[in-house]
């Protein structure tokens, strides 16, 4: 499979190899974590990449170290606007701080309060605004055009893309090709990245985003071969309440990914029940996609290597205390 020629200016694994050098030796590289009972429950041999013991606790800390990292030093002195429901917006707020960047960070009202409380302690403004009745990408519009501030969004960016590329092509580097990978989705930005890496990295390798049943609108972009936009989606995996992909995302999606799945809420209080009691880890709902979607069996694992990505692990230890007794 190769993308279509006609879109210039989607990422390449070329852009992913050069945001490995820019973010080596700040970011993590984090482990690879195996488990012999999850390898009997699916009959397959798993290695999970746990990007929740990444800075800033997921992910995406590499999307946006990167892309920080890329703007001109006029830029990097006005500062950026980024907005998220909490894991982009800690990344931004850390890879800022940690590159003397200024940044503003457009939360919802009910993002997790531990998510808002590290954003401001990594030195994030942060603005808050009604993910039900307001635009959030018209207000990062709004303040990027009052205060000349650089709006860098949570998946559809050519810098974050790339960024978050890195952690499959880490995963590829330390155990080999693989036959299955499982990627969390959201608005698209770590399918992408991962996608751009497994067909440079381990061809052959099937790739699966994974997004919430209740949230699906990847899956149906996916399959209708256009972007589909949703309501706000009730569920607790709330870094995966995007309503739509990303317009530089879903081109790669579509060219590289094999499908789209789906999991319950329930499945994934089930693999957080897992991580903790099996592997000794703490994984936030929406970290937990991925995995849930090899355990549920939707596509059989026995007999085939496969990886997981564990997207992050910001959860609330109230609302983990409350998702685990439920």
């Amino acid at each position: 499979m190769s993308l279509p020629l006609s879109e210039p200016k989607l990422s390449t694994y070329d852009d992913v190899l050069a945001a490995a050098q820019r973010i080596e030796g700040i970011a993590h590289r984090t482990p690879v974590l195996t488990s012999r009972t999850a390898d009997e429950r699916t009959g397959g041999k798993l290695f999970f990449k746990a990007e929740n013991l990444q800075r800033g606790g997921s992910f995406k800390f590499r999307g946006a170290y990167n892309a920080i990292a890329r703007l001109p030093a006029e830029a990097k002195k006005r500062g950026v606007v980024a907005f998220s429901s909490g894991n982009h917006a800690q990344a931004i707020a850390y890879a800022g701080q940690l590159q003397g960047v200024p940044t503003v960070i457009i939360m919802p009202q009910d993002a997790p309060a531990m998510k808002v409380a590290a954003t401001k302690g990594y030195g994030g403004e942060v603005v808050l605004y009604d993910r039900y009745k307001e635009d959030r990408e018209a207000i990062g519009r709004r303040l990027s055009q009052e205060r000349g501030l650089t709006l860098i969004p949570p998946y559809d960016h050519e810098d974050v893309i790339a960024g978050q590329g890195t952690a499959a092509k880490e995963l590829f580097e330390e155990v080999g090709p693989l036959d299955m990978l499982f990627v969390c989705t959201g608005g698209g930005g770590l399918l992408a990245g991962s996608a751009l890496a497994t067909r440079a990295l381990s061809p052959e390798c099937r790739i699966y985003g994974v997004e919430p049943e209740a949230g699906n609108d990847a899956q149906q972009s996916f399959r209708s071969g256009a972007i589909v936009r949703i309501p706000v989606p009730a569920t607790i995996a709330d870094g995966a309440q995007t309503t739509y992909v990303g317009s530089k995302t879903f081109p790669i999606m579509r060219a590289l990914v094999d499908d789209i799945l789906t999991v319950s809420d329930a499945q994934l209080v089930n693999t957080m029940r897992f991580f903790i009691e099996r592997m000794k880890i703490v994984v936030e709902p929406t970290g937990c996609l991925s995995a849930a979607a090899a355990f549920s069996g939707i596509v059989p694992c026995k007999d085939k290597r496969v990886g997981i990505i564990i997207s992050g692990g910001n959860v609330d230890p109230r609302a983990l205390a409350g998702f685990l007794a439920g």
